[in-house]
């Protein structure tokens, strides 16, 4: 296991002072790199979110990109998403402390006293079945929370307006980045099942009534669980159903 404390051996670290987008710079770095490397930025202006969504950065929040090489085919790569879920509520409990009510949204959110605090998207390059490079996108309102989203399912908020600690975002990298390896190593050697597990232990309204929407549908019923793919397994009043893909709200 890695140590929570150190910097994770053999992974590169890129502070950028302006970017349009962490993730495109993480993609461009894996054409041309052999390891992973982290990369944030202190102003990052063309962030996206998931469905092509905008992300906003306000000044002293963190928007940072672990560029990797994965194994394995899109649907393997496409797990990472819950391995930074988890290195992320560790990093985000070593910096707000236990008394934060902490939990993740399937599939890639994570609420703070029950707002959303940080995002993850994961975008990828390569042909047909083979990844070629993975960029794990992650922002995390540290200092402010953006303009609330009509369309969107929470509310952000902000760790220093529901904790008052202010924490710079390399400082958050140095919790994130051993925390992320911690996971990743585990993903790598034990697979996705002690992630699943983990991610549930820690997922919010497990086993209560939730809403997915997808573009065309909306499926109200109980969550379940996620199953081996990382697909929200629900019980509607149709069945059991597996959702792939979709916005929850509850």
């Amino acid at each position: 296991m890695t140590d929570p404390h150190l910097w994770p051996e053999g992974v590169a670290r890129h502070v950028l002072p302006r970017s349009p987008s962490t993730n495109a710079e993480a993609l461009r770095m894996t054409a041309q790199m052999a390891g992973k490397a982290w990369i944030i930025t202190h102003d990052q202006y063309q962030g996206r979110g998931r469905r092509g969504r905008a992300w906003a950065m306000p000044r002293g929040n963190f928007a940072g990109s672990l560029a990797l090489r994965p194994e394995g085919d899109p649907g393997q790569a496409a797990l990472y998403s819950f391995v930074a879920a988890l290195a992320l509520y560790d990093a985000l409990t070593a910096a707000c402390g236990p008394a934060a009510r902490l939990a993740l949204k399937w599939p890639n959110d994570v609420l703070l006293n029950g707002g959303k605090v940080a995002g993850i998207l994961l975008e990828s390059a390569g042909q047909g079945a083979r990844v070629s490079g993975l960029a794990v996108g992650i922002g995390v309102n540290l200092a402010a929370a953006p303009p609330a989203d009509p369309g969107a399912a929470f509310a952000p908020v902000s760790v220093a307006g529901e904790t008052g600690l202010t924490i710079p975002a390399e400082e958050f990298l140095d919790l994130l980045a051993p925390a992320f390896a911690a996971w990743e190593a585990r993903f790598l050697t034990e697979g996705f099942g002690p992630i699943r597990e983990a991610f549930l232990a820690r997922a919010a309204r497990l086993g209560e009534t939730i809403i997915a929407r997808t573009g065309t549908t909306e499926l109200t019923g109980r969550f379940e669980g996620i199953d081996q793919t990382g697909a929200l397994i629900l019980t509607t009043a149709a069945g059991r159903q597996a959702v792939p893909a979709a916005d929850v709200f509850f």
